[in-house]
């Protein structure tokens, strides 16, 4: 297999794979077995249908306030609240109306809203007849989307202080924001030194080394190994230890790990702490989340180094909606961003000065987040800022719905199908599978030279590094089997390790993968042992 393959990022290798997946003609996803991407084969409809019957309601009152066949009016404000009981009442038999009554309650009741605003912003937002405002995040849906990451980012305790939320499109457009609002405020600056925290998703790895960032790169490592020498995707305390180096201004982090799927062990999550507050105390942290609420009881670094910390946070796997690109970026309103921000030289804040002096008299007084909002509309078009309404409101519905789930049905049942999967798959590989509390399970990343070890031995390990390229049993699975499967070199971790998305397949899929890259293996050790038998 060309070397040259070695060096496209996973997902642009998963293209050529799913090519030869698809060879003989076709190209219908089902035709393979396709665990390289993690878009979850399930969907939440409770939030949809709530969201789908308020949009009825939504026409109906465009239509009470101007209505001349195809043209309607808008919403208007006064005793909405009261006609959204009276509609609901009437059709108590629509998808989501248990949800839509419990929201109507929640807002008043939970979080002091006046009744008519809080549905107001609801009906005018899903009608998405209104600019975005505030740009920032709708004021209501803000509040709710807060009370849903206190919940499931920092498990139900609130900061000293809230965060203020950005409501952007998926968890992609938010690492985008950052990175271009880190270097246009002078936070960054091109060669500065960062520290990722790996292994890691791929545009972490790739976007630093880029000609406008060329970052100074300090991996952080899971190095971690069980008492069996299998990996446990943690991090050493020696690992950690390099963010002592005051130098380094940024640490970026995917938390639970992206392919691993492992969030950092509070041990090692304490010594995070202890290292930053004693010896990097104006580290800033960016941390992306979007697997946390796959582990119990989770907490993420937006939740321990609040002052530290940028959370990006996705809405896409938990609730089946990857299509909908739903993200927030939330910072704690006393953080070192704005802090560093104030302690630039003189020159550079002039020069800033100027760069937002068109959205707001007094420039130097700008936030943070709110450059962020600008930024991301090039400044000039700040006043077109904003996700779209209609996103919100579905955002707002995933979040109440998580909310108002007290059992967390939902989430235990996320869970179980992810380590079902997970199971299905280890017994494949012949594998016992480890129990591990921080494990999210929505991916699996195994070592095959680990696991090769134990199998076959440690000269088997060596004849195959020798004699094929960590890609070729992708490339032999995707052509033979039809099977597409990620390479967790690519990812930051072990050249011979593979990542397959434990969320998008049907369940039997995953044992067949096992067996699978299991014969495939056995094929390899065929060859070897063909080679090491005496010559007649």
């Amino acid at each position: 297999m060309e070397r040259t393959y070695e060096q496209l990022s996973p997902f642009e290798l998963k293209n050529k794979l799913i090519s030869l997946a698809n060879k003989r003609g076709d190209t219908s996803i089902w035709a393979m077995l396709n665990a390289g991407r993690g878009n979850p084969n399930w969907t939440v409809a409770t939030p949809r249908e709530a969201f789908f019957t308020l949009g009825q309601f939504a026409i109906e009152e465009t239509r009470k306030a101007w209505q001349d066949t195809d043209l309607a009016g808008m919403p208007q404000i006064e005793g909405i609240a009261t006609r959204l009981e009276a509609y609901l009442k009437k059709h108590p038999d629509s998808p989501g109306v248990t949800l839509l009554k419990n929201a109507l309650d929640y807002g008043p009741k939970q979080l002091g809203f006046n009744p008519d605003a809080w549905i107001h912003e609801l009906v005018d937002g899903i009608i998405g007849d209104n600019y975005p405002v505030p740009d920032r995040m709708l004021v209501h849906l803000e509040q709710v989307v807060h009370n849903y990451l206190i919940q499931e980012m920092c498990n139900n305790v609130s900061p000293p202080v809230n965060y203020d939320l950005f409501a952007v499109e998926g968890g992609t457009a938010a690492m985008c924001y950052s990175f271009d609002s880190l270097i246009a405020n002078n936070l960054l600056s091109v060669g500065d030194k960062i520290a990722l925290m790996v292994p890691t998703f791929t545009p972490y790895l790739e976007i630093p080394h880029l000609s406008r960032y060329q970052f100074d790169v300090v991996r952080i490592n899971a190095l971690e190994m069980d008492e069996q020498g299998n990996h446990t995707w943690q991090y050493p305390n020696s690992e950690i230890d390099k963010l002592k180096d005051s130098d380094i201004k940024a640490l970026f982090v995917v938390n639970p790990s992206n392919p691993p799927s492992i969030a950092i062990k509070d041990e090692s999550k304490k010594h995070l702490v202890e290292v930053i507050k004693e010896d990097n105390p104006k580290l800033m942290i960016i941390t992306d989340d979007v697997y946390g609420t796959f582990v119990d009881n989770f907490r993420s670094l937006m939740a321990e180094l609040p002052f530290n910390t940028l959370g990006v946070y996705s809405f896409s796997k938990y609730f089946g909606a990857t299509g909908w690109r739903l993200g927030v970026i939330a910072i704690q309103q006393n953080n070192v961003f704005d802090q560093l921000l104030k302690e630039l030289p003189r020159e550079k804040i002039e020069a800033l000065a100027e760069r937002y002096g068109t959205i707001t008299l007094h420039p130097e007084q700008l936030r943070f987040i709110d450059r962020m909002v600008a930024d991301s509309r090039q400044v000039a078009l700040n006043h077109t800022a904003g996700l779209s309404t209609p996103q919100q409101v579905q955002m707002g519905f995933f979040a109440l719905f998580a909310l108002l789930d007290h059992e967390n049905h939902y989430k235990k049942l996320t869970q179980e199908i992810c380590h079902h999967r997970q199971k299905l798959l280890y017994d494949g590989f012949g594998l016992k599978l480890r129990n591990d509390a921080f494990d999210a399970a929505y991916y699996c990343q195994i070592d095959l030279l680990v696991w090769a070890k134990v199998k076959y031995g440690d000269e088997f390990c060596d004849y195959l590094q020798t004699n094929y390229e960590p890609t070729d049993i992708l490339f032999r699975l995707a052509e033979e089997s039809s099977i597409v499967l990620l390479n967790g070199g690519g990812f930051g971790g072990p050249d011979w390790s593979i990542r397959t998305s434990l969320a998008n397949l049907d369940d039997a899929a995953y044992k067949e993968i096992g067996e699978t890259v299991q014969k495939t293996f056995d094929e390899y050790a065929t060859s070897w042992r063909e080679q090491q038998a005496p010559q007649k």
